[in-house]
């Protein structure tokens, strides 16, 4: 076994509306019958909304492709070898979500890539759904977020399986890439992960305790995984959808950008052959 231990979108009230009919009429959105002076608007603001976000590419030699494992199997990434001072955000989970933060995201134009365990869909789909057209891709964390390695091929089928099977027939693309729930994992969880059709395990190299405590006891604490301090280029950062998260991310966007850092979006760095969309 290994381990690893790490109110609505405020857009407006016109938009937050058809996200609700959006929750019922999945994806189709109707504005047609909208009129008066506020409908062209509206229908601005629904555009905007529902636009989805794309993000530059990193420059050419900058940084190293993750490469495929030697066993066929999914290979397991930690991190991303790149000269660029850049880091990936990456959030887990769903019980809980922050009113603002699709908001931050757009507004501040920051890539980040969900982890979506599944069970937590129902409640929040359309949540979820805004923050994909605002840049977030939806990946696989499972379906109710046990310790995989625990469990026997056919009880890890069953939470990786459906889970990609639920994001695909929500958000309109099946995920290619799996991080499972406490970074635990064996052989027979990357067996299934490929035979789910996903084509990397992504871990992480520095966890922000974002809304809760560190293992040290420290409230809101960036922790490295080698122990060390501060952000170090290709870091992949974990974080989880709690209650204040909007002012969350403004706190660890502005430790990224004092260090002179950015966030940068992760598939753009992943090779297509690992579920990203770098050529490869």
């Amino acid at each position: 076994m290994f381990a690893m231990r790490g109110g609505f979108p405020l857009l407006s009230s016109a938009v937050a509306a058809v996200l609700a009919v959006a929750a019922g009429i999945w994806p189709s959105v109707r504005v047609q019958a909208v009129s008066g002076p506020d409908a062209e608007e509206m229908r601005a603001q629904t555009r905007t909304a529902f636009a989805d976000q794309a993000w530059p590419k990193p420059a050419a030699g900058s940084w190293t492709p993750p490469q495929p494992s030697a066993d066929g199997l999914p290979p397991v990434i930690s991190r991303v070898e790149t000269q660029e001072k850049v880091v990936f955000l990456t959030i887990d989970d769903g019980y809980e979500y922050d009113a603002e933060f699709v908001e931050i995201v757009r507004r501040e134009k920051v890539p980040i890539m969900t982890f979506l365990t599944t069970v937590y869909v129902p409640q929040h789909g359309p949540y979820f759904w805004a923050l994909k057209n605002a840049g977030s891709r939806m990946e696989n964390h499972s379906v109710n977020h046990k310790n995989l390695a625990l469990l026997g091929p056919e009880g890890q089928r069953q939470e990786i399986c459906p889970a990609s099977d639920a994001i695909e027939g929500q958000y309109g693309r099946r995920p290619t890439v799996f991080r499972p729930p406490f970074g635990s994992y064996n052989q027979t969880t990357l067996q299934v992960v490929k035979d789910c059709g996903m084509k990397s395990v992504l871990l992480w190299s520095a966890e922000f305790y974002n809304g809760t405590t560190s293992p040290q006891g420290v409230r809101d604490a960036f922790v490295r995984g080698d122990g060390g301090q501060g952000f170090k280029p290709g870091d992949i950062v974990l974080m989880h959808y709690r209650k204040g998260l909007a002012g969350q991310m403004n706190t660890i966007l502005g430790w990224i950008r004092e260090q002179g850092f950015k966030p940068a979006a992760i598939e753009n760095y992943l090779p297509a052959s690992l579920g990203g969309d770098a050529p490869g």
